[in-house]
């Protein structure tokens, strides 16, 4: 029994048993790992063993190890990831590409460039024929070339290679033995551009490792710190990293993943918390990560358009339904992620159109849309919640800072991944801009029909000498009383019940002060609630200081637009505001018109004219 141990024994290929605790080494690598998996490795080949090369790298990805050198395993890691380097920065010449008229000191070059980063990664151990003292600084592998182009090589310049002498690349006219793995794994054309799309995932990898290692995730620096996140972790850091429409949005949120708190909001598949900058994922719904990766930008744009305090006192699933078309549609033009296998709100003749279009387009459907569900359940709307949050000592509402977030992300998206939907554009750029106040824009409207009037002189010219007699009367500067004539407008005031009579002082004294401002003599007042009751032509001063208002009924506003429009006495160009609660049936004015509506209120249709929404 002895003796056939120790004939076991003397069977054992040490040689190999070296190698292969090397090989592991670098198959471990968060960096080199990813690069040998389209790498062959092979030691039969009767040239290297006859040479004192460590390795030979071919074109067609296959690097020879010597089996006459034994070297310790982090040694051989060393040799193999300077080869690994050469295919992954893809140092080879072909006869497509750039001919290079000394191929010799191009190699050394390439040796002197790749010998530099794994110095500077300090990740493996260089044997101790290795050369480590650059002649030069750091520079590329074209400007080493150029630099050894004019000079002959010496013993400064030997070394670096892990063949013997000079050169450890070599041209290969062999078939390529991986034609058919590389065919599968997408590598058909040009390898040196699949190359560096390998290695700058494995770079992008290992510096994901390396926070993780300071940040407590992970132990070691080549476990991947992914395989400790669950799907919706690992969507949230693919934004970070590589989105950045949504990285900034994406990296204030937490991530939430309780079925207990899903069970107890009703959450199907997700949802999203402004106040508590959180997004819910139920975990039982098994979605892929691609899957997640579609969810989770959908519930950022809910928040970074601000959709929630767009409402504007719609049906808030209705309106969140209406939302839910127009991201969808965005995001499978974008090709973020995959769209769920549940039903999501996704419908192609809805392309172009904004949520406030389709608000009222499916309202008038009402009893099929309130069927549909959204990722949060059939009735339910996924927004959840509002408030404010605190950076340091300094407050920044939700408002301005994911306005911000979502325009930063904009310009950094386009400058590195390219355009995005106009329509989402669009709105970005809409929402970034500060937006104009109600009463500017009601300003603006009167001006559109009150231009500035030209004031002449009464009469003679002033005399300081009357100054001690006020009550006489004085010459001043006054508008042409032929100029004021047709000079007026028509409001119809909503008398409801259900108008708050706060809102409507607020409003009326609005209309007075730009009336007064723009030498609008008198106003057509006509109050209505389910009839019209005429007030006849009232001054501004008269409207400013108080009127009495009449009828507090329901609210039919059509009999007030229709008395205005059809009254023999007031202009056939008279311009018409109408305030209202919004609270109201649908009317129709066939002349220039403005509606006055409340913040927090919505019309129950799709108005002609434009519309104010006061505080």
């Amino acid at each position: 029994m002895a003796e056939r141990k120790k004939a076991e024994r003397k069977k054992k290929d040490i040689w190999l048993e070296l190698f292969q605790a090397g090989y592991e080494l670098v198959e471990k690598n968060v960096i080199f790992g990813p690069v040998l998996r389209y790498i062959r490795v092979d030691t039969d080949d009767k040239e290297i063993r006859a040479s004192r090369d460590f390795a030979r790298c071919y074109s067609d990805r296959i690097i020879y190890a010597n089996r006459a050198v034994r070297l310790e395993p982090e040694e051989w890691a060393y040799v193999l990831a300077h080869g690994l380097l050469h295919y992954a920065l893809w140092h080879f010449e072909e006869k497509d590409g750039p001919v290079r008229s000394d191929p010799v000191k191009w190699n050394v070059a390439c040796d002197m460039y790749v010998t530099r980063f794994l110095m500077g990664v300090k990740l493996f151990k260089p044997p101790a024929a290795v050369n480590t003292e650059f002649p030069y600084p750091s520079l590329s592998e074209e400007e080493l070339y150029r630099r050894l182009m004019p000079i002959k090589l010496d013993e400064s310049h030997m070394g670096f290679s892990i063949g013997s002498g000079y050169t450890d690349m070599a041209l290969s006219p062999r078939a390529d033995p991986l034609y058919v793995l590389f065919s599968i794994l997408g590598i058909k054309k040009n390898p040196k551009q699949e190359f560096a799309r390998i290695f700058e995932q494995a770079l992008t990898d290992a510096v994901n490792a390396a926070v993780g290692v300071a940040a407590g995730y992970i132990e070691n620096i080549n476990e991947n710190p992914l395989t400790k996140m669950s799907p919706a972790e690992r969507a949230r850091r693919w934004f970070i990293n590589c989105y950045p429409l949504l990285g900034a949005l994406a990296a204030s949120f937490k991530i939430i993943e309780d079925p207990a708190i899903c069970a107890r909001e009703d959450i199907s598949v997700a949802a999203v918390s402004e106040s508590l900058s959180a997004i819910y994922f139920n975990p039982g719904r098994g979605l892929r990560e691609e899957e997640y990766r579609f969810v989770m930008a959908h519930e950022l744009l809910h928040v970074g358009l601000r959709h929630q305090s767009r409402c504007q006192g719609r049906d808030p699933y209705l309106w969140n339904v209406a939302c839910d078309y127009v991201i969808n549609g965005w995001l499978v033009e974008m090709g973020v992620g995959t769209l769920p296998n549940t039903e999501l709100l996704f419908d192609d003749n809805f392309k172009g159109m904004s949520a406030e279009g389709i608000y009222d387009l499916i309202v008038r459907d009402i009893r099929r849309f309130k069927k549909l569900a959204t990722l949060r359940g059939v009735g339910l709307s996924d927004m959840l919640g509002e408030g404010e949050v605190r950076f340091y000592k300094a407050p920044v509402s939700l408002d301005e800072f994911y306005r911000r977030a979502l325009n930063d992300g904009l310009e950094y998206h386009k400058s590195s991944r390219g355009l995005v939907p106009a329509g989402l554009e669009e709105e970005i750029r809409a929402l970034w801009r500060a937006p104009i106040p109600w009463d500017v824009e009601l300003a603006r409207w009167f001006d559109r029909f009150f231009a500035p009037l030209e004031k002449k002189r009464t009469y003679a010219r002033l005399s300081r000498r009357q100054a001690g007699t006020p009550d006489i009367p004085r010459p001043r500067a006054v508008p042409a009383v032929e100029d004021l004539d047709g000079r007026t407008f028509g409001v119809v005031i909503d008398t409801s019940g259900s108008m708050d009579r706060y809102a409507l002082a607020v409003a009326l004294g609005a209309v007075a002060g730009y009336a007064a401002g723009r030498d609008v003599p008198y106003v057509r007042v006509v109050f209505c609630d389910a009839a019209a009751y005429d007030a006849g032509y009232m001054p501004p001063d008269a409207i400013m200081s108080g009127i009495r208002v009449r009828g507090r009924g329901g609210t039919v506003l059509q009999p007030g637009v229709d008395f205005l429009e059809n009254a023999k006495d007031f202009p056939k160009n008279g311009p018409i505001l109408i305030i209202t609660d919004a609270e109201c049936d649908h009317f129709i004015v066939k002349r220039e018109h403005a509606i006055m509506i409340p913040k927090g209120r919505h019309l129950p249709f799709r108005p002609d004219g434009e519309v104010f929404v006061f505080e």
